[in-house]
């Protein structure tokens, strides 16, 4: 199986913008940019598994990805952010 570059282009623009509007709706603790924007991919990649798993279904197209992608960034957001709040400040 070849992967095609220009889908995995798009798959990085889409997981980087899912990111940064992740960051912008959860705005307390940002990882930075940079951070924010590799949670974004990650979360693009599970949502784009998870959610048809359970049955979601918001569409194809460039539109519908984001706000997949979103959806998933905003979870894991949430979670890196709620795991790195438990963890224990140096002093």
């Amino acid at each position: 199986m070849r992967i095609d570059p220009t889908f995995i282009a798009i798959w990085l623009i889409i997981g980087i913008v899912a990111g940064v509007i992740a960051s912008f709706i959860i705005k307390n603790g940002s990882l930075g940019l940079i951070g924010d924007a590799i949670i974004g991919l990650i979360g693009a990649a599970i949502a784009g598994y998870l959610l048809p798993g359970v049955g979601v279904y918001i569409g194809t197209g460039f539109v519908p990805e984001v706000v997949n992608a979103v959806v998933g960034a905003i979870v894991l957001l949430v979670v890196v952010r709620l795991i790195k709040g438990m963890m224990p400040s140096r002093a």
